[in-house]
């Protein structure tokens, strides 16, 4: 089972490919466009890096998409499912 920031990497990596292949776009190109690594891109497809800002930033660019819209739909997604918030 997933837990804390599994779970955000998780949904940023379906966040990121949904959007890319909405667009019908390769991880070569994209990451080409914004001097990002192939292989950073494919990391996060897959939910194994836990990105900087900088990076959300330039693929949110890459993808014509605010970065703001990105984390809507993670927010959407998540819902309920997480929160580092302790019950008391």
């Amino acid at each position: 089972m997933l837990e804390g920031t599994d779970i955000l990497k998780q949904t940023l990596a379906e966040v990121i490919k949904e959007y890319r292949l909405g667009q019908n776009r390769s991880i070569s190109l994209l990451s080409r466009e914004v001097n990002l690594s192939k292989s950073i891109w494919s990391d996060l497809e897959k939910g194994i890096k836990d990105p900087q800002f900088s990076t959300l930033w330039k693929v949110a660019e890459s993808l014509n998409v605010p970065l703001s819209q990105i984390i809507k739909v993670m927010e959407e997604n998540l819902k309920n499912k997480l929160s580092f918030i302790e019950n008391q």
